[in-house]
């Protein structure tokens, strides 16, 4: 091999290694210098690799995980946090796995090998909450919900949800489904995949309010084949090649408008912005209700 393919094969290799980013999520309780501190010196250990980095401080509210989870769901990536509340730490660390990214407790190694060194119990702080009311259990158990349903999870009985949003893939069902969980909302998602009928879940559903989510195909292309790129995937696939991207999301449009569900274009859409309509539709839809009148009464009642 001559010295200048060497030298071409090398440029290329450092090209695709600087490249790499890493996405790091950083959760404290307090301000935050602790899992950033943790977090730039772990990142100081590799070559050639950039960071993005999200920090969320003062958490130190359950209600504020969902919010959490759903930037994370957005753009996924390694968790660092330092909460200790057991509540709190419990729900972000499930929620990630669900979300099946890494989440790591950065004082987790120093506790465990100082509690087995010196034989001291582990004793991690419970949670100080100001006051607890009806909203904080219904945003638990939305969350609850939410996690356990992301994705198509349990999708054969979702009569319990509140919404369901259906969606092809990378339509941000899963982070504004955790959005609406940290306002109380039971929110499921399922993936509308080509070929592959949605499960009798969501076409028997009654109950719960069903949305569609839709993206811009060219838009949506792109999202995906960015997440083909972190993921090492370099041949463009069906999954982000724009003609079949197209015909999928024209699929998922029909596919809504057949059985008359409302649909919300995500393209370059908040989050927030999303569930906030999504929101005022289940208000409307609820008052709806409300004025619906009531079967006959009775012969001769009064």
């Amino acid at each position: 091999m001559s010295s200048d393919q060497s030298g071409a094969d090398a440029s290329a290799a450092n090209a695709e290694t600087t490249a790499r980013t890493i996405v790091i999520h950083m959760v404290s309780h307090a301000s935050g210098e602790l899992v950033e501190m943790t977090a730039r010196n772990a990142v100081a250990q590799l070559d050639g690799v950039t960071v993005d980095r999200h920090l969320w401080k003062f958490v130190r509210n359950l209600g504020l995980v969902p919010g959490i989870l759903a930037e994370i769901a957005q753009c996924r990536g390694v968790v660092f946090h330092s909460i200790a509340a057991i509540d709190i730490r419990e729900a972000l660390e499930e929620g990630c796995q669900h979300l099946r990214v890494p989440c790591l407790f950065v004082l987790e190694p120093f506790v465990t090998e100082l509690a087995k060194f010196s034989g001291a119990p582990v004793r991690f702080r419970t949670a100080a909450r100001d006051f607890i009311d009806e909203d904080y259990y219904q945003r638990v158990e939305a969350m609850k919900y939410t996690l356990a349903h992301d994705d198509g999870l349990a999708s054969d009985d979702l009569e319990d949800a509140d919404v369901i949003l259906v969606g092809v893939s990378r339509a941000t069902k899963t982070p504004t489904c955790m959005y609406l969980a940290s306002r109380g909302i039971k929110a499921a998602n399922v993936p509308v995949v080509p070929g592959v009928p949605l499960p009798d879940g969501v076409l028997n559903a009654k109950s719960p309010l069903v949305v569609g989510l839709t993206v811009q195909p060219r838009v949506l292309a792109e999202v995906r084949s960015s997440r083909l790129r972190r993921l090492a995937e370099e041949s463009s696939t069906a999954y982000d090649e724009l003609e079949s991207v197209g015909r999928e999301v024209l699929e998922a449009r029909r596919m809504c408008a057949k059985r008359g569900w409302r649909t919300i274009d995500v393209t370059n859409r908040p989050i927030e912005n999303t569930a906030a309509y999504i929101l005022e539709l289940l208000k409307q839809r609820n008052a709806d209700k409300a004025v619906e009148p009531g079967p006959p009464n009775p012969p001769g009642s009064n």
